[in-house]
């Protein structure tokens, strides 16, 4: 059983040592728009937002290495930087030259919201779904963070496997309450595999549960989030919770709206009756969003 409108196809491509998965959809003729999914998730995950679409794209996303069908570095560490490298070499691939249309979700927000920051001349017009950033940090956390690295590293991190298909399909409705059992059960194809023991399990390195020895530098972020040249369209969503370790809501919002701020030309808004996968909540409306906003 499929839900999706538009079927997408699956494209292999070396990039920076990686057997990388691409995702496509629409006439390879039309503007491009390129999407980066968040942490744990798929490039399939954009399928609802994709068949609201009216105009004619060409939409194109990765699966991020060591995810879905993408190669894993086969290290016990993930560098935030490679993500950026890789998105470099997958725009040279597929749009050598001039600015194109990026958008991205949660991880994958995170990531374009940097490049469009330090490439601004390759970027047209970039949409960020809930790229909030990570908690502010301070040196003084800096010593603990690597003793917890070390000690992690002695440990391998592991992903529980399911009985199936539909065991993943409640695993990710219990994740998103919104999500309907036909969606669930959609993902559920692209978000895992059955493995030789007849277990359901993740497509998703376990490396990636990792804690990073590096602190996240906020101050940084927003020196590369001034340099962004092109306009932006934030959404969020009004059920979040993904800014919970920034403290009470008001609180929050405050820290959200500080770090939103140092983007010279942005257009903000909030997505009622969604949670952080706003794209899966509310596709229609964000379809809505997203063509207003590249087609001006």
């Amino acid at each position: 059983m499929t839900i999706a409108r538009n079927a997408s196809r699956s494209e292999f491509i070396p990039i920076r040592g990686l057997q990388y998965h691409i995702r496509h959809w629409g006439n390879e003729d039309a503007p491009k728009i390129f999407m980066l999914h968040g942490w744990m998730d798929v490039s399939a995950s954009f399928q609802f937002v994709v068949d609201h679409l009216q105009q004619d794209w060409h939409v194109i996303a990765p699966d991020l290495r060591g995810f879905g069908l993408t190669e894993a570095p086969g290290s016990d560490t993930y560098w935030f930087p490679d993500y950026l490298g890789d998105l470099d070499a997958i725009l040279l691939h597929y749009a050598p030259e001039g600015a194109i249309n990026l958008l991205g979700h949660s991880m994958g927000a995170n990531v374009v919201g940097l490049y469009a920051g330090v490439r601004p001349e390759r970027v047209r017009r970039l949409v960020n779904l809930e790229g909030f950033g990570l908690p502010t940090t301070f040196p003084t956390q800096a010593p603990g963070r690597y003793v917890k690295w070390l000690n992690e590293l002695r440990q391998p991190p592991v992903l529980r496997t399911y009985a199936s298909q539909a065991e993943v399909a409640a695993r990710l409705q219990k994740t998103n309450p919104r999500l309907s059992d036909e969606r669930a059960h959609f993902l559920s194809a692209f978000w895992s595999k059955q493995n030789a023991d007849e277990r359901w399990e993740i497509l998703g390195d376990p490396a990636h549960k990792q804690t990073s020895p590096l602190l996240f530098q906020v101050e940084e972020v927003m020196e590369c989030w001034k340099k962004i040249s092109a306009p932006v369209l934030w959404m969020q969503a009004d059920d979040t919770d993904v800014w919970h370790w920034m403290g009470p809501r008001e609180q929050a919002q405050i820290e959200i709206d500080r770090r939103l701020a140092h983007i010279p030309d942005l257009q903000k808004e909030m997505i009622a009756d969604a949670g952080h996968m706003l794209h899966h909540d509310q596709p229609e409306l964000l379809a809505q969003l997203i063509e207003a906003f590249l087609l001006k």
